[in-house]
């Protein structure tokens, strides 16, 4: 591994292990995790596979969560999908779009884990129970944004200042 695929590895890990210490419900570092390490993991399985890892070693520690993990990791990976669109052009704007799109789109998958199952019976399965399930989980969602805006710009905002002061960590050219 070159010296920048390690710096981009600590900083996932270093995240990773946020999730370990007391914070409030839903303002953790997972969906600024998966953002940066799409955007900033070149090679496809990397860009997957490092965040992945990240978020089930800490999971170890936290405790596995029955069929909703699924949920969640299937939302993890949209969220490093989103993270991959933006290597083609990462602007401070493009970020803070990414962020505030891969929350939504976190936000409208795991929320339905609560709202399918008939076995809990917490909402109708109709249209009403929907805006029920996700009104309820509102209160949980303004804290996925507001971690996922605040986690985005300190992990994107400190790779920028690594690669401005250590040269060795920017992006290999490629020379035609």
């Amino acid at each position: 591994m070159n010296k920048r695929i390690l710096a981009i590895t600590a900083i996932i890990f270093t995240a990773a292990f946020l999730r370990l210490i007391p914070h409030a419900p839903n303002f953790s570092p997972i969906g600024a995790i998966a953002l940066f390490g799409g955007a900033f993991l070149n090679r496809k399985y990397l860009a997957y596979l490092i965040p992945f890892l990240a978020l089930f070693i800490s999971d170890i520690f936290l405790g596995f969560y029955g069929m909703s993990m699924l949920v969640t990791y299937g939302a993890f990976a949209c969220s490093i999908y989103i993270g991959s669109m933006l290597r083609k052009k990462l602007t401070w704007y493009n970020i803070a779009f990414a962020s505030v799109f891969s929350s939504v789109v976190f936000f409208l998958i795991t929320n339905l884990v609560f709202f399918y199952p008939e076995s809990t019976g917490l909402y109708t399965h109709d249209l009403a129970g929907l805006v029920n399930c996700y009104a309820a989980g509102l209160p949980f969602f303004q804290n996925t944004l507001a971690s996922d805006l605040v986690y985005s710009i300190l992990f994107f905002g400190s790779f920028y200042l690594l690669n401005v002061n250590i040269p060795s960590l920017q992006a290999q050219k490629i020379k035609a």
